[in-house]
Formats: C-alpha cells, structure tokens, sequence
C-alpha cells in the first residue's frame, strides 16, 4: 500500500469515530406500565399519565421510553408480566392497573421503584408502611372511590325512592377491592333500608345475568367496559350507578367518583419525579380528590324515571 493511500485509510477511520461515539449513547430512561385491562381501552388515562411526564419535563420517544404489559381482564397473568418487566430492568414500573398490578409489582421486586394507582388504602394492604413516609420502593396515587361508595348508595335510593333491595357487582378477582367496597356500603345500606344482593363477575360472559337496580364496585376491569355495562344495562331496564364518566357518556344512569384524568395525570407525575431520582420511600401517598357527578336524563326517561330538581342541581354535567 502506498504512503498517502495509507494516511487516506487512516483519515477516513479518524473522521468515522465520532459517528461510533454518537451510536453508544445511553439509552432512554424505561417505564414499565402494568396494567389489568387492554391497550385499546386506556386511551384516555394514558393520555394524561403522559400528560403528568410532561409535566416533569418527560415526553415519550423523546427523553423517556415506556413498555406497556396489558393482563386483558386477567388478572392471573399480571405476576408473569411484572416478572417480564423486572427482567427488561425497567427503571421505574407504574402500577396503573389497580390494586392487583400494585400487588404483583411488589411481588415482583424489592428494589425497582413502583409508583401504583389504586382504590383501597395500601397501608391496610400492605404496599407502604404509612401515607406519608411510604418507605420501601412504593408510593402512589390513591382514589376516593371506595370511600364515596356510600354517597352512591344514596344517590340511587334518591332516583329509586322505593328501591329495597339493591345489587352489587364486586370483581372476586381482585378481593381487596371487593371486601372494602362491600365493608363500606354495609353500614349505608342499614342506614337507608336497603338489603344488598351481592353479584360477582369476573368475565365479559358474566354480564348478562347479573343485572337489577345496580351498585358497580371500582374495578379496573369494569372500567375498561364501561360501554358494554352501560349498553346493558340499558337494554334490561336496570337503574345503575357506577364511578366512571365513560359509563355515563355510553348511556348508564349515573355515575359519582374520582376525575380518571386527574387520577392519572398524578400518576404520570409521580413516575417521573421518581425517574429524577426521588427515592418513593420520600414521597407520601398522594390522594386523588376531584369527584365528579354525572346524569344521563336520557336514560332516565327511558327507564322512567323523574331525576329530582335538587340532584340535577349538584351534577356536575348532564347529558341530555
């Protein structure tokens, strides 16, 4: 090889290291999301989760990525999907499926930080040691939905004056949801004199013959079928209440529970203070507080059903 054909080949070798430099960068910060329900019916939650990101100055495919593990209605399947998640070593997991992805991520691991969204109270679960010094890897965003189950009872008795007995669909699946939900409506019933009819379901197959004048426990599962339930329980004539403005819009009766907009948005919050190096441990349990009140007077008519003036007046949208 000639001198200067030699010093070419040298050069041309220099000139391409920078270009082997760029190619090694490190990789994006990782969010795994575990999930009880399906991808197609998170559109609005996950819009705001990375809404919160942003709001720490995350946006997705630019400074963060993020692995999505979807259970479908399964909830059987969320340890092996968590454990997929530990594997990837994902830097943060968002337990934004309920109380059942919460418990299977910190199943999963005692040292990647999980930031969960649920409905129960996770000292009395076992996720933190207390609100507001979680301790561990976890903390999270908490929801009003099974304390203001109550407040649901009674907008019902106030739709259906002479209701007696009421149903409640409870998901066994997911048993820390159900037993505090059916714990919290127990004394409101004996209250008001009503005598409640448990129902359980856990499939879409079940839907069908669990329907009367219904209370929806909050579950992940029944959220993401919000237009089914609705649908039903229009077409069988059942008064339902449920938590999930969705449920409404598809044409169910009523709902009353925590803004899923806000809900998320803290989560997505959350995860990114955490991906900034907050330890969960440091960070108290924050409670979601927007409540709305939502009527469908539409549905009311065809149920027959006359809404009174003073429960038209508190809702916070009616659909007409």
């Amino acid at each position: 090889m000639r001198r200067r054909e030699f010093i070419t080949l040298l050069g041309g070798a220099a000139s391409s290291w920078p270009l082997a430099v760029r190619a090694r960068e490190p990789p994006l910060p990782l969010i795994g999301f575990l999930s009880s329900a399906s991808a197609d019916l998170y559109t609005i939650r996950l819009r705001a989760f990375h809404n919160g990101l942003k709001d720490q100055e995350y946006v997705v495919g630019q400074n963060v990525a993020i692995e999505y593990r979807w259970a479908e209605g399964q909830n059987n399947r969320l340890p092996a999907l968590a454990a997929e998640l530990v594997h990837r070593q994902v830097d943060v997991i968002a337990a934004g499926g309920g109380t059942p992805a919460a418990l299977a991520a910190k199943a999963a691991t005692a040292t990647i930080p999980i930031v969960f969204a649920i409905a129960v109270d996770p000292v009395k679960i076992g996720l933190v040691a207390s609100l507001n010094r979680p301790g561990g890897n976890l903390t999270g965003i908490t929801s009003l939905n099974v304390e203001v189950g109550p407040k649901r009872l009674e907008l019902l008795r106030e739709l259906i004056p002479k209701a007696e007995i009421i149903a409640l669909l409870i998901n066994p699946t997911n048993p820390s949801l159900a037993e505090d939900f059916l714990r919290a409506l127990q004394p409101a019933a004996s209250t008001l004199g009503l005598q409640l009819h448990v129902l359980q379901a856990s499939t879409e197959q079940d839907f069908d013959r669990v329907f009367a004048a219904l209370v929806i426990m909050p579950d992940v599962f029944y959220n993401t079928r919000s237009e089914q339930l609705a649908k039903l329980s229009l077409r069988q004539a059942t008064p339902a209440i449920f938590d999930h403005h969705p449920f409404v819009a598809a044409g169910g009766l009523i709902s009353y529970g925590s803004n899923e907009t806000e809900y998320y948005r803290l989560l997505g919050a959350y995860t990114g203070k955490v991906l900034r190096g907050m330890k969960p441990a440091d960070l108290p349990v924050l409670q979601s507080t927007k409540i709305e009140l939502l009527i469908n007077l539409k549905t009311a008519k065809a149920l027959g059903l006359t809404v009174p003036v003073s429960l038209l007046g508190r809702a916070d949208e009616v659909i007409e």
